[in-house]
Formats: C-alpha cells, sequence, structure tokens
C-alpha cells in the first residue's frame, strides 16, 4: 500500500479556542473574530504545517470566508515546501483563465498547487455570485470544464461547444509544470460520474469506515468504466492528546460552547442544503447534543454548528493512529485534516500521531529530512 499523505487547514474564515461554524450556506459564527484570518496568522500555520510534515494544507472557498486564491498565493511566500489545496468553484470563473492562473501559481510557486474542485452545492449562494444552474446542471458544466482545463493543460488548442461552456481557439502560452493534482468531491450519481472522468483524487468527509467503504467501492468502479484509477482522500477534524480522556475532555469542551439556539439556527440553515454529502453529514448527529460517537473514535460533534466537514478523531496519540490506520486499509490514501485552534492541534498531532504512524512504516516525512524546526517563538503552544 502507498504511504500516507497528510494535509492540514487554513482557517480562512477565522481560528479559535472554540469551533469556527460557517459554510454550505451559515456564516461564520463569532469565534471566528477570536484569531482573525491575517496573512502573518495563516502563514504561522503554514510554517508549523510544513515543519511537521504535513504535505499541504487545503483552503476552503465560499462567502463565509477569504478568497482561496489570493490567499494562497500570499502565504505561498511565506513558506518554500507546503502545497496548497485551493478550493474554487468551476461557475465562478472560464476555464481557460483557470487553466492559465493554475498555470501562473506553479510557475510563482515551484509547482506547488493542488485544486480541489468544489461544484456547489447551495443554489442560494451560487446565485450571489450570478450562477443561476441547478445542481444537476452545476455537476454537467463541471464536467465540462474540467474537460476544458484538462485539455488546456495538455498543451493543445481546445475547442468546445458544451451544453454550459463553449471555448474556440482556446490555448495557454504557458502550460504548468508540473500539471496540478485534481481533488473533486461529491456523493449524489452526477458527482462520481465527474469524478470518475475527470479527478485524480476522490474525497469523502468523515463517514463512519462502513460508510466510506461504500464510497470508495462506488467511485473505483465508476472510475474503471472509464479506464481510470483514482486515489481516495478524507476529510476530518482531529483531537488527539497523551490520553484518551485528555480527548474527550476537549471534546466536550468544545461541545460546551455550543448553545443550544445557535445549534438549532445553523442544523435549519444545513437542513435547506442541497448537497447530499452534507446530508449525510446531518444525518450522523441528527441535531442531537448526545449519542455522538458514531464509530470508536470518530465523534460527529463538530457538524452541529459546522457546514461540511463535521466529524473529528478522537482519542489518545494511538487510537487517532489506528483509527487512521482502519480508513487506510479501506483505501484512503489522503487525510486531510483540522482542529481548533489550528495552529496548537497541527503541532498535537504533528509532533505524536505522525511519529507513531511513521513507526508502523505508514508515513513518511514528505520532504526528506528537509525538516527544520520552528523557533519557539514563532507558535503561543508546543503541544507534545
Amino acid at each position: 500500500m502507498p504511504p500516507l499523505t497528510f494535509h492540514w487547514f487554513l482557517p480562512t474564515n477565522g481560528d479559535s479556542r472554540h469551533v469556527v461554524g460557517g459554510g454550505h450556506g451559515s456564516p461564520a459564527t463569532a469565534s471566528g473574530r477570536d484569531r482573525p484570518p491575517s496573512i502573518a496568522y495563516l502563514s504561522r500555520i503554514a510554517g508549523a504545517a510544513e515543519d511537521l510534515g504535513f504535505a499541504g494544507a487545503l483552503t476552503p472557498t465560499g462567502a463565509w470566508c477569504e478568497d482561496a486564491w489570493l490567499t494562497t498565493a500570499m502565504v505561498s511566500q511565506h513558506t518554500e515546501r507546503l502545497k496548497f489545496l485551493v478550493a474554487f468553484r468551476p461557475g465562478a470563473v472560464s476555464p481557460t483563465l483557470a487553466a492559465q492562473m493554475a498555470s501562473t501559481f506553479q510557475r510563482h510557486t515551484g509547482g506547488r498547487l493542488l485544486l480541489n474542485v468544489v461544484t456547489g452545492g447551495e443554489s442560494q449562494e451560487q446565485r450571489a455570485y450570478g450562477d443561476f444552474l441547478d445542481k444537476d446542471d452545476r455537476y454537467r458544466r463541471t464536467g465540462e470544464f474540467l474537460q476544458i482545463v484538462r485539455g488546456l493543460w495538455e498543451g493543445g488548442s481546445v475547442d468546445l461547444v458544451g451544453e454550459h461552456l463553449q471555448v474556440e481557439d482556446a490555448r495557454l502560452a504557458r502550460v504548468p509544470d508540473p500539471v496540478p493534482e485534481v481533488y473533486f468531491g461529491g456523493s449524489s450519481p452526477l458527482a462520481g460520474q465527474v469524478a470518475a472522468r475527470h479527478a485524480d483524487v476522490y474525497l469523502t468527509w468523515g463517514e463512519p469506515p462502513a460508510a466510506v467503504a461504500e464510497k470508495i467501492a462506488w467511485v473505483r468502479e465508476l472510475a474503471r468504466g472509464q479506464g481510470r484509477e483514482l486515489r481516495f482522500g478524507i476529510r476530518l477534524h482531529v483531537i488527539t492528546r497523551d490520553s484518551a480522556e485528555q480527548a474527550w475532555a476537549e471534546a466536550r469542551r468544545l461541545l460546551g460552547g455550543f448553545d443550544a439556539e445557535t445549534i438549532r439556527a445553523v442544523q435549519a440553515g444545513l437542513a435547506r442544503s442541497e448537497s447530499e454529502g452534507q446530508r449525510r453529514m446531518l444525518a450522523l448527529h441528527g441535531g442531537r447534543a448526545d449519542d455522538l460517537e458514531i464509530h470508536p473514535n470518530l465523534w460527529a460533534g463538530i457538524g452541529l454548528v459546522r457546514g461540511g466537514a463535521g466529524t473529528a478523531l478522537v482519542g489518545s496519540h494511538d487510537e487517532v493512529a489506528e483509527r487512521i490506520g482502519e480508513y487506510h486499509r479501506l483505501g484512503i490514501d489522503e487525510f486531510v485534516l483540522s482542529g481548533y485552534p489550528h495552529l496548537e492541534e497541527a503541532y498535537w498531532f504533528g509532533e505524536n500521531v505522525l511519529p507513531r504512524l511513521a513507526a508502523r512504516g505508514l508515513w513518511t516525512h514528505p520532504f526528506h529530512g528537509a525538516r527544520a524546526a520552528a523557533p519557539a517563538a514563532q507558535v503561543p503552544f508546543a503541544g507534545r
């Protein structure tokens, strides 16, 4: 089995010692103002992730956070090796311009761009950006978009008259080197088809292992029908401590910060989501604040106030490493992780779980011994 790859998260909607809500039509919660998403702060997180051995960092997209392209372009200048998994929505930019932006990003960062293509599951938010297609048509447009972009990256001229997109004699003056890998997620039938044809990595949110295994089998079979093979990744939060008791105490502390009215308001907003993945996240907890451990060490509490990824691995360092191994045995090779606050939790995970995975032969530092410890003055906390 291939070694594991880990990515961290840049909280461009703000960070806190409490859960910062937002996403899928829900605005960021007030806790997002605790640590504003300045370039200086995000660069500290990115630098810590790079030092600890995370290969990349995901930056989200939406009206509730800062723009991912601009933010990562600036943060990239404060790092050397870390890649940036930039989330973007095909309906907001032309495919030729997006291909050109990716090519420029690669040249100015030394090839450190990864693309997370987000079709968009909320019609209300899409309309705010001038996109009035329904969900199924958005997925069909995404397929056309990626067909054009990949054709441009191959260095040729592209002509396409599609159902939603049309380009004539489109070409790039310079193609990206290397070509960015495409990450893509979605739980609807059309999403599976787009992933099978165009994605390099299929991403799922952190559902229990049995559900993840079903998704992997589904997408893998669709990809085989296209003569392709994909890699698979999972998006999770993480709370790892020296003991299980300490980790669950932290989960309870975070849960204690969710007042009933906030949960009700967020859940009402998320219930209107058109996203099948979001529906599956909501079904894991049903809006209840009890019985949230839905699989050993898998906690659904984050999803009470946050759209999108709503589950966390919670436990001792050994337990978290074991759960990662369990997902890996199903076929998950990439983990996109986060935790509150993102700077401190990067150290908890990077200094404790990654070495355990390395000892099991599941992970090696991606920068081949080039790791340099961050000066203590740059971080407010040196978690073990």
